[in-house]
């Protein structure tokens, strides 16, 4: 299925500003410019860019264009504000990345499991444990727990290569949104086993609950990071409405 305009248009933007074609803390070309050399409508960039402003590479400033606020990530870098897979993380981060699969099996969620994934217990589930490789290190371990009536036909093939390409082109399962919570442990005898930690004794863990097209949780994943190959980065912006509620309360009202 062809990307949609906005999307390669996005891209096109993206690319410029990592490459440093568009200089850091410049503005980028005007609207009417940028129209012209990617023959695109008004509606069709500014929807390229709002993708930009939300994932922090560019800030719009009213009445003086956009400027370019991206700073290159230092380590490997995943962000929270998007669903990626791993090999898009290694890729945009220009990490050679592979993925294996340690063990692929089928169950049913009893009580402990249903409580700490979100799934209603007896619900059947495919479970998948991968070790991910970055420059052929073993740096990253996923646990993942998939609903067997949404993943439908899912095997331990398709989990070496990749699942959400399968789910999204095989199966036509629009990946919506993922509730995400970043905590750090200490390693565990597996860690320990599969990844090579040096003289690492925690890891940062992201487990993260994701939702189709139809509100149903069809997935549980919790990854564990190496700590020095770990880095979150995310865009926040302040709402108007908490500066208003802040001062309201400055002045007693």
């Amino acid at each position: 299925m062809p990307k949609a305009k906005y999307e390669q248009i996005y891209h096109i933007l993206k690319d410029k500003i990592e490459s440093g074609e568009y200089p850091a803390q410049a503005l980028l070309p005007g609207e009417h410019t940028l129209i012209a050399e990617l023959d695109c409508s008004r509606g069709t960039l500014r929807r390229a860019v709002s993708e930009l402003v939300r994932e922090g590479y560019v800030q719009t400033m009213q009445g003086k264009g956009v400027r370019n606020i991206f700073e290159p990530a230092r380590q490997a870098t995943f962000t929270l504000g998007t669903i990626e897979t791993f090999a898009e993380s290694a890729a945009r981060n220009h990490w050679t990345g592979r993925s294996e699969v340690l063990l692929f099996d089928e169950l049913e969620a009893d009580e402990a499991l249903a409580a700490r994934t979100g799934f209603a217990p007896g619900t059947p589930l495919y479970y998948v444990r991968r070790l991910h490789y970055l420059n052929d290190r073993p740096l990253i371990m996923n646990h993942s727990y998939f609903r067997q009536d949404v993943a439908c036909g899912l095997t331990r093939a398709i989990a070496e290569g990749s699942i959400y390409r399968y789910l999204e082109n095989e199966l036509h399962i629009a990946i919506i949104n993922s509730k995400r919570v970043v905590t750090v442990e200490k390693i565990t005898p597996l860690d320990q086993q599969y990844l090579d930690m040096g003289d690492c004794n925690c890891l940062a863990v992201v487990s993260s609950q994701t939702y189709n097209g139809d509100g149903v949780m069809f997935e549980y994943t919790q990854s564990r990071h190496h700590p020095n190959f770990f880095r979150f980065q995310d865009n926040a912006v302040r709402r108007q409405g908490s500066r208003a509620e802040a001062d309201d309360a400055a002045r007693g009202a």
